[in-house]
């Protein structure tokens, strides 16, 4: 099966889940990770309650919010295997693509064509709207 993680600094992964379930629906298969709103529980720690969730016959797909940000480089210390596949700086567009993708298609092609939609959701509208007046 496959299964996601929403991993960020603070409350954003709280955020996006819900915009992801007001346009989707809701999903029984996404975990989340609110990184560092309680200094009682380590990043370390609510990782490895959600990988206690994943099989060897599961895919799972992490995002993060930052390249490089502690949180990302958490989850590549402790989850980076075979079947574990992050994507750092993800998009709500980009979200909903790769949870809403085929399961029959394999999860990385879901992935590159995910992150290639997704960049082209980022648009200066103002330029755009003056082109188009133009």
């Amino acid at each position: 099966m496959r299964k996601f993680l929403i991993a960020t600094h603070g409350a954003f992964a709280k955020g996006i889940k819900s915009s992801l379930d007001m346009i989707i629906g809701e999903t029984d298969n996404v975990f989340l990770i609110q990184a560092y709103l309680d200094d009682a529980i380590s990043v370390e720690d609510e990782l490895a309650a959600v990988l206690i969730h994943i099989t060897a016959d599961d895919e799972l797909v992490i995002f993060t919010d930052l390249l490089g940000g502690s949180v990302n480089n958490i989850m590549i210390r402790e989850a980076l295997k075979d079947n574990v596949h992050i994507v750092s700086g993800f998009n709500l567009p980009l979200l909903i693509e790769v949870i809403m993708g085929d399961a029959g298609t394999p999860v990385t092609e879901v992935i590159e064509t995910a992150i290639i939609d997704g960049k082209e959701q980022m648009v200066y509208v103002n330029k755009l709207i003056t082109q188009q007046n133009d």
